[in-house]
């Protein structure tokens, strides 16, 4: 979660440091990197978190009555899980060297107890500053603004940085591929930070408490919902 542009360069033929999950115990931060992170251990995914924003009723339907998505049947997704496939089979240099990434990590496992959040980053750069920052790859376009589903994602990936790694992290970016690749950036402020905390205990109050919360006011998201048909 397809073309990567005109510029792209193989990985090898760049001299751009990469570790990937297998050369690296520490950033790939395998399960077996978390004696609390198990099956039983309670926590959610930033994909979970991106649907609470987009409607909170899928929080409802998912974790408390356990209703499947089965959103493998969408085009979208189809294509986003395509893209994340795909991904690391190609390597677009020149926008990392214009990021002033130094290095990078590619498809970061990564989980946090205190945050109750488990995913997978798809990069983790290191920049030339000494801090690092999340990319995240979207198969969307961009419409002069960063969706807050989008940038409280990308919130939630900083926190998982900055707690895993005890490093820095001032801001994110998003690669929209449908955009040819445009790269957008998101500078945090603790704004950002408070908005993920505060949606990911919303799911959690939900998922403990089992009520039915509102359904989003935005009625044409309701349009391709998997759960239009229950949701009343």
């Amino acid at each position: 979660m397809n073309t990567m542009g005109d510029q792209i360069d193989r990985k090898q033929e760049t001299g751009e440091q990469e570790i990937s999950l297998e050369e690296n115990s520490f950033s790939a931060l395998s399960a077996m990197d978390f004696e609390f992170d198990t099956e039983a251990t309670p926590m959610i995914s930033p994909s979970e978190i991106i649907e609470h924003i987009f409607c909170p009723r899928y929080t409802y339907f998912m974790n408390c009555l356990n209703i499947p998505q089965h959103e493998e049947l969408r085009y979208k997704v189809l294509k986003g899980r395509k893209l994340h496939e795909n991904k690391e089979k190609t390597n677009v240099h020149y926008l990392r060297k214009r990021l002033r990434c130094v290095k990078k990590e590619t498809s970061v496992y990564i989980a946090s107890k205190k945050l109750k959040v488990r995913g997978i980053i798809d990069e983790v750069l290191h920049l030339s500053d000494g801090t690092l920052a999340p990319l995240d790859y979207k198969y969307a376009e961009y419409n002069d603004f960063i969706f807050r589903t989008h940038r409280v994602q990308s919130s939630v990936y900083a926190l998982l940085i900055m707690e895993n790694y005890e490093q820095t992290v001032n801001k994110g970016f998003i690669c929209y591929v449908r955009e040819s690749n445009l790269i957008k950036e998101i500078n945090y402020s603790q704004n950002d930070f408070d908005m993920a905390k505060e949606v990911i205990n919303e799911i959690f109050d939900i998922i403990i408490k089992g009520y039915y919360p509102k359904k989003t006011r935005w009625q044409n998201r309701c349009i391709d919902c998997c759960y239009r048909n229950i949701c009343v």
